[in-house]
């Protein structure tokens, strides 16, 4: 799979630390900062992942920043971006099952490794189930289009 990554400075170390293991699992992954822990504006980060996302070079993006908020209010500005924040392993699982998340927001200051570590595996394991949640899908996405939301 092919999965942009990219943080704020609130989430250097784990975006780091996440490259390096969706890498050891076999994944495609494009790192796109930021490289410093001097404070950035995160909505540029999330354009960089999203608009990756929304084009289809990427089949999925992560994005860090302090809560996982500002990323996803920013990621979900692009067509066909799916962002929100997980904080266990119940929203990490419906994520997926649900709703197709194909960005994934996490907290640089609020989550440990071992549980980002976690909410990853289950994200990128646990696919979409359709029916329903695909109706569902298409509803968001033709808000979307009527609305010119991108």
């Amino acid at each position: 799979m092919r999965i942009a990554v990219g943080s704020d400075h609130h989430g250097v170390k784990m975006r780091l630390k996440l490259v390096e293991m969706l890498g050891s699992l076999g994944q495609e992954v494009t790192d796109v900062g930021t490289y410093e822990d001097q404070s950035v504006d995160y909505p540029e980060v999330a354009a960089e992942v999203a608009r990756r996302v929304s084009s289809g070079e990427m089949q999925r993006g992560i994005l860090i920043c302090g809560t996982g908020l500002g990323m996803c209010i920013a990621a979900n500005k692009f067509p066909g971006v799916r962002a929100a924040p997980c904080y266990d392993d119940l929203t990490a699982e419906l994520s997926r099952r649900h709703n197709d998340l194909n960005v994934l927001c996490l907290s640089g200051d609020m989550l440990g490794e071992k549980l980002v570590d976690r909410l990853v595996e289950i994200w990128l394991n646990t696919p979409f189930e359709g029916g329903r949640h695909a109706r569902r899908n298409e509803k968001i996405a033709d808000l979307e289009r009527r609305n010119g939301d991108s």
